[in-house]
C-alpha cells in the first residue's frame, strides 16, 4: 500500500514556501510558483503583505444596490476601481472579489489585517473609496486589532455589517 501524507492547512504556495521548495506541484517540476518568482525578484506577494500586517481591502465587484438594474459596469466594480485609485501609494492592498454574500446591502467590502478583526461594510458607493482606505490604515495601526470608532470615517460607521474575529481568537467569557 502506498504511503500518503495529509497536509492540515495552507495553500499550495504557502506549503511550498514553508518547505523551501521553489517548484509548483501542480505546475510541473520545471515551473516555479508565482509566489516564489516574486520572492526571488524581491517584490512582495499577498502572503508577504499579510504576514507583514499590511491592510487589505476586498471589494465585491458583482455588487449592486438591491433593486438596481443588472447593468455593467456594476457599482461594486466601480467601487473597486475607485478604492484601488485611492489606495495608491498608501501601503493598502485592494483585491477584487466576486461576492461577499451581502447582496441586500451592497455594494460591499471587507477590510482585514493579519492578526486583527476583519470588518465587512455594506451600502457603500464610489464616494466610500477613500473611507475604506482610511479605515484600513486605522485598523493596521490598532494595537488591539480593533478598528477604533473615534476617527473612523462616517461611511464605515453607518455601513458596518459584521466584525469577524481573527482565526486564533480566544475569549474567556464567565
Amino acid at each position: 500500500m502506498p504511503r500518503t501524507r495529509s497536509i492540515a492547512s495552507g495553500t499550495q504556495a504557502e506549503l511550498c514556501a514553508r518547505a523551501g521548495s521553489a517548484r509548483s506541484v501542480t505546475g510541473g517540476l520545471d515551473r516555479k510558483t508565482e509566489t516564489n518568482r516574486k520572492s526571488e525578484a524581491g517584490t512582495k506577494t499577498s502572503a508577504d503583505e499579510a504576514r507583514a500586517g499590511a491592510p487589505t481591502i476586498y471589494v465585491c465587484v458583482t455588487c449592486r444596490k438591491a433593486g438596481d438594474p443588472d447593468t455593467e459596469p456594476r457599482p461594486g466594480a466601480l467601487l473597486a476601481d475607485a478604492t484601488a485609485s485611492a489606495a495608491q501609494g498608501s501601503g493598502v492592498t485592494v483585491r477584487r472579489v466576486r461576492c461577499l454574500a451581502n447582496c441586500t446591502r451592497g455594494p460591499s467590502a471587507a477590510v482585514r489585517v493579519n492578526g486583527s478583526w476583519t470588518y465587512v461594510f455594506g451600502g457603500l458607493d464610489v464616494g466610500g473609496a477613500a473611507a475604506l482606505v482610511e479605515g484600513a490604515r486605522l485598523l493596521a495601526g490598532a494595537a488591539d486589532g480593533i478598528m477604533p470608532w473615534r476617527g473612523r470615517p462616517e461611511p464605515l460607521k453607518r455601513g458596518l455589517i459584521a466584525r469577524v474575529p481573527p482565526l486564533d481568537f480566544q475569549e474567556e467569557i464567565p
